[in-house]
């Protein structure tokens, strides 16, 4: 359990000292516990306490309640409650500040004890988008897992906006992302060039052009990937145009959506890598988009080397070498 056994400056939680009838902070009976500070970051994080709710796996009723006996326990209001979402207060911001810092050295901890327990298995959480997931870091990451074999990796789908938040909250020590996000206060090292192409019917019109702009494909039909990041940046960028990405049917792989594209009834969008890998077994074509959006620089993204432990420090290094990055 994690306690306050001391009074902290007040200038931390808004409060002044010195001052005649000023009230003083007084926050030797605080005690937050892990659960309660992982529930109040996921809150300041979602902006919205029903969404935090949902993000720690608590009932609105029991997030409320233990949110009400933190502010009670430290006599302190934490969050502001309006219509445009729940934010902290400065008070809160401090608690956000301490509470990353906690978690942080848990990892920390929890790693160097590791190095100790040779039996002990070690998790690095790694979030990608599609391209990087689907085209690159399969080959990528498999002589790494080889030559670690105490190391397990939780490799999970997200688009890059996405990731940029789960890893500066501390949710993931990796992320691969494009350059169409910013990465806020992350540093970033160069993994891959990732070009997105129009795929088609072999004997389709499309299948002669050098390259094709994408707000000329949106009166056809698409085949879109279920579930994936990659199709959700397509319709973005096809809302972005005041468009509706016409989608007939959604598959769960590149491959099955270029067996869908090889029977003449709609277009893909997909890493040009896999398209010409298809175009090897099916009557399938590819163009490149002419947008920019469509040539991204994807990055590894982290927070900072000291928050790494040595073994995702490691992989870092691994995936960001000039000689796999030039694939």
């Amino acid at each position: 359990m994690f306690a306050h056994n001391a009074e902290y400056p007040a200038a931390i939680f808004g409060c002044s000292e010195g001052s005649k009838g000023a009230r003083r902070c007084k926050l030797a009976g605080m005690r937050f516990d892990l659960t309660d500070l992982r529930l109040f970051l996921a809150v300041v994080d979602a902006g919205s306490i029903t969404h935090g709710a949902a993000k720690a796996n608590l009932s609105l009723p029991a997030t409320s309640e233990r949110l009400r006996d933190m502010e009670k326990s430290c006599g302190i209001k934490l969050l502001e409650r309006g219509r445009r979402g729940t934010v902290p207060t400065r008070a809160g911001e401090a608690l956000v500040h301490h509470a990353r810092l906690i978690f942080r050295q848990m990892v920390q901890m929890h790693g160097e004890l590791g190095e100790y327990a040779k039996e002990m298995r070690t998790m690095v959480r790694l979030l990608a988008n599609t391209a990087a997931m689907v085209e690159y870091l399969p080959g990528r990451l498999a002589p790494w897992l080889v030559s670690h074999p105490q190391i397990d990796v939780d490799l999970r789908e997200r688009q890059s906006s996405d990731i940029v938040k789960a890893v500066s909250g501390g949710l993931a020590e990796i992320g691969i992302i494009s350059d169409a996000v910013e990465p806020a206060s992350l540093q970033l090292r160069p993994f891959a060039i990732d070009r997105l192409v129009v795929v088609a019917a072999r004997d389709h019109a499309f299948a002669g052009k050098k390259e094709l702009s994408f707000v000329n494909l949106l009166q056809h039909e698409f085949v879109g990937l279920a579930d994936g990041a990659l199709h959700d940046h397509i319709e973005a960028q096809a809302a972005r145009r005041g468009k509706r990405l016409k989608v007939r049917i959604k598959v769960r792989t590149l491959e099955g959506a270029c067996w869908m594209v090889a029977q003449g009834g709609c277009l893909g969008i997909m890493p040009e890598p896999a398209a010409r890998r298809y175009r090897r077994s099916m009557p399938i074509a590819w163009t490149r988009l002419s947008d920019d959006w469509a040539t991204r620089r994807l990055s590894i993204c982290f927070r900072s080397e000291e928050d790494l432990l040595p073994v995702a420090r490691d992989l870092v290094a691994h995936l960001s070498s000039a000689k796999i990055r030039n694939k």
